[in-house]
């Protein structure tokens, strides 16, 4: 199994220019960041390098989502703002080559509205997925559990099946959060069994807490064996908040090395 660090989660002790390093003395080879809008893409681009890892995915800029609004992807009063986030994005992609970029379908709060925002988050994904495949970038969009995150639109394994049906494009592929998913009481090992060729990326922490694993009720070894036996070839993120430094939260990383060697 190839797993990933999530460096918007992980070593955050940090700023985020210096968790490249420490993401690579742990044993990754490759990382992921939420928005890397932070940093110019050069420097990043110069980390990756200097630090000899790969760069598998980002996020399309997603507003106000994270401090409780809409966000973007799929709000009527905003799709010019969500195509300059794709081309913001574009540009990174172009220096950075990730193999993903992530959409957050983001929040609906006036059920009187919800076909309105599915949509226009159905449009909003083709507009991607035609940019970001002319860079021969694979776009992801993920389900969020509205546990967390109340009125978000796309919650559901099965949702995104069915968005995947609609805009029919074999440059788009699911994000499946194990994390969300548990949250949303699915079963986690069926589905992947059954959709592995449909999975771009998965992400993971325990459930509950979202903290690393053996914090919470999720059999990870039995998880990790599933995803290893199905048809998914990407790489797993390591998304979740350590509970403790970064370093420490990472035995489960050098348990599942144990057992591949």
């Amino acid at each position: 199994m190839r797993f990933s660090a999530n460096l918007s989660m992980l070593f955050t002790e940090r700023p985020l220019i210096e968790r490249f390093k420490a993401a690579k003395d742990c044993g990754f080879d490759a990382v992921e960041i939420q928005f890397p809008y932070e940093l110019p893409a050069e420097t990043i681009s110069e980390q990756l390098n200097n630090h000899e890892l790969r760069l598998v995915l980002f996020n399309v800029d997603a507003d106000d989502l994270l401090q409780g609004g809409e966000g973007l992807a799929s709000a009527p009063e905003k799709n010019q703002q969500f195509v300059d986030a794709v081309n913001q994005a574009a540009e990174y992609a172009e220096i950075l080559q990730p193999e993903f970029i992530n959409i957050l379908p983001g929040c609906c709060f006036d059920e009187l509205r919800i076909e309105t925002y599915r949509k226009i988050l159905i449009e909003n994904l083709k507009i991607a997925v035609n940019r970001f495949s002319l860079l021969g970038i694979t776009t992801v969009f993920e389900a969020i559990n509205t546990l967390d995150m109340p009125g978000f639109l796309i919650h559901s394994s099965q949702q995104m099946l069915q968005i995947m049906k609609e805009v029919n494009h074999p440059k788009l592929l699911m994000q499946y959060d194990i994390y969300h998913m548990s949250r949303m009481a699915e079963d986690i090992q069926g589905f992947i069994r059954n959709h592995a060729r449909e999975i771009g990326h998965i992400q993971f922490a325990d459930n509950p807490g979202r903290g690393q694993p053996g914090t919470g009720k999720l059999n990870f070894p039995e998880i990790f064996q599933t995803i290893k036996q199905s048809e998914y070839q990407g790489w797993v993120g390591a998304e979740y908040k350590p509970v403790g430094l970064t370093e420490a939260s990472l035995l489960w990383l050098s348990s599942v090395h144990d057992k591949n060697s």
